[in-house]
């Protein structure tokens, strides 16, 4: 097969994680016998500086005519003081609603061999900790009405949150979908004791629940979901949240994984493409030092191979490459432990090519 992937590298350690992506699916596609087609595009704040808009329309354009796309990370301190439309993460949200991209998909891992890397104690952590956070992309607080204006104590700014039954419903079903693939449990996360917005979405996703009877439902506040997770984190299969919530509660448990540096993620629609990016942002303190943890980047291409270009196969290959590095005891900085090999992002991206193989062949 020949695919067409368009690659976004971004800003601080964009470009470096995006190569190692693009490098394992070269590999996959050696390996399996497919064609890979990157075409890079601009967008960030290497596109404000260059173009002067954070996704200009000839990146969006690439975007729409590929099969997948791969993004690094964007942003930065050295756009901080831009208009909130102008500053790079502004054509990340453009890039997310003009694809139709609504559903968000986390997964969080702890791998055996990086049990020592999570924070948790032993007897809380333990074996099995296998969360996938399910985001609401499209709606939402990040794309509500906002604004300055006066009131009677002088400036003030405001957010709205706002949710359709059917923008909750359609991500409900694709966390029902996720769930009923896994262990048939799914947690919806809202905060519908003081937003109206929460109670339409806690309401919607109870009546979608009909459509799975399969699948065990329960309701927990964002807060207590919060607490939930570092003190009882396999209690949880799938989550299910609104924008905003899904942001906070997903880094939060990326560190349960070990690192941030380990959370993939996959951005889908109705149909392609798909964007896929690592979920640790542009890390500008360390772009450049061969010091970024390849293996979200990795993992995202993974999810890519699995959801967007139907190669189930492959996208296990390239999981278990990363499990076995792990395993072996190569570590970046943000997961070492004692006892760890220390290895930088291209070390690190070389040894997992060099256990990309088909299963039980050769390479």
């Amino acid at each position: 097969m020949k695919y067409t992937i368009a690659t976004i590298p971004g800003d601080g350690v964009g470009p470096e994680v995006t190569a190692a992506a693009v490098k394992v699916l070269e590999k996959v596609g050696a390996v399996y016998g497919h064609e890979f087609a990157f075409i890079e595009a601009a967008a960030g704040g290497c596109a404000i500086d260059e173009f002067g808009a954070p996704l200009p329309d000839a990146s969006l354009e690439a975007c729409r005519a590929s099969d997948a796309v791969f993004l690094g990370a964007v942003g930065g301190p050295r756009w901080d003081h831009l208009e909130g439309n102008l500053r790079p993460e502004s054509g990340l949200l453009k890039l997310r609603k003009s694809l139709g991209l609504y559903a968000n998909i986390r997964p969080s891992f702890l791998h055996e061999a990086l049990k020592d890397a999570c924070p948790l104690k032993p007897e809380i952590a333990g074996p099995g900790i296998d969360i996938c956070i399910v985001r609401e992309l499209a709606g939402g607080i990040y794309f509500g009405d906002r604004g300055r204006r006066t009131g009677p104590m002088g400036e003030e700014a405001f957010d709205t949150e706002c949710y359709s039954w059917k923008e909750v419903q359609r991500i409900a079903r694709v966390a029902f979908r996720l769930a009923g693939k896994r262990r048939k449990k799914l947690t919806s996360v809202d905060k519908a004791n003081v937003l109206q917005s929460s109670r339409l979405w806690r309401d919607a996703v109870a009546e979608t629940a009909a459509e799975f009877p399969a699948v065990e439902l329960g309701h927990m506040y964002v807060d207590n979901a919060a607490m939930q997770l570092v003190r009882q984190p396999r209690q949880f299969d799938v989550i299910v949240t609104t924008n905003m919530f899904g942001d906070i509660l997903s880094d939060e448990a990326s560190t349960i994984a070990g690192s941030i540096g380990m959370l993939p993620s996959a951005s889908l629609g109705d149909g392609p493409p798909g964007l896929y990016e690592p979920v640790h942002g542009s890390a500008p303190e360390i772009a450049g030092r061969d010091l970024a943890n390849p293996l979200a980047a990795i993992l995202s291409a993974a999810m890519m191979l699995r959801y967007s270009l139907g190669c189930e196969r492959e996208a296990a290959a390239v999981e278990r490459a990363v499990a076995t590095v792990l395993a072996l005891g190569f570590r970046t900085a943000d997961i070492q432990t004692p006892g760890g090999r220390l290895a930088g992002t291209r070390e690190m991206t070389q040894h997992v090519l060099g256990e990309i193989t088909t299963h039980g062949g050769e390479s």
